[in-house]
């Protein structure tokens, strides 16, 4: 099977458009498939990639407990393929990789600040519904896991375990989380952005 460049008609074999990537062909015309509809449903809806500029959106992500994977330093073709192959959206700041690589669920980021971001995000997908704050590890992405006082007493300051008893601990890389004020002060911040999605997309 061939891919016909749709300039000069010059054939190309498909296996050169994996996941979706292009070329330019001589004529100066870009070669490329159709873009292929992936359904994403269930858990994939709510799955994300960042690319390497997002890194604070991927981390604010799992704060609201959305599985978003992220690399520092990571390669279009890596971004994208990991996209397809783990049934992710793919948040980009490039605005060439959706023209190069022609797969669906692709969201050009438009906003500068990580808050801004996040509205949009919240918007564009409405995920408001779906925060679950402090489930996943903001520096893993892994699925949190409750951990006893008993065994999160060698792991937390002493203050700490003075007035918290419940715990929840990455199962990865062993980070503690528990309720205090900077939780207070990240459910402000996500009311305040939930109430601009949704004032935005209203």
């Amino acid at each position: 099977m061939a891919v016909p460049c749709p300039g000069c008609g010059r054939q190309y074999d498909v296996t050169l458009f994996e996941f979706g990537r292009t070329l330019w062909c001589t004529c100066g015309s870009r070669v490329g498939r159709e873009v292929r509809a992936r359904r994403l449903e269930g858990a994939g809806s709510t799955r994300f990639i960042a690319d390497a500029m997002l890194g604070r959106l991927a981390r604010w992500l799992r704060l609201l407990g959305f599985d978003c994977a992220w690399e520092a330093h990571i390669p279009d073709e890596r971004l994208v393929r990991r996209g397809v192959e783990e049934a992710r959206r793919i948040l980009t700041r490039d605005r060439a990789l959706a023209d190069e690589w022609r797969v669906s669920e692709i969201h050009l980021v438009q906003a500068e600040k990580v808050r801004d971001q996040l509205v949009e995000v919240l918007r564009r997908f409405d995920l408001a519904r779906d925060i679950l704050i402090l489930t996943r590890c903001s520096e893993c992405n892994e699925p949190l896991a409750p951990l006893p006082a008993a065994l999160a007493a060698e792991r937390v300051p002493e203050r700490v375990l003075e007035r918290e008893r419940r715990f929840s601990a990455c199962p990865t890389c062993r980070r503690v989380y528990w309720e205090g004020t900077h939780t207070d002060r990240i459910r402000r911040f996500v009311d305040g952005i939930v109430a601009d999605a949704s004032a935005a997309a209203g």
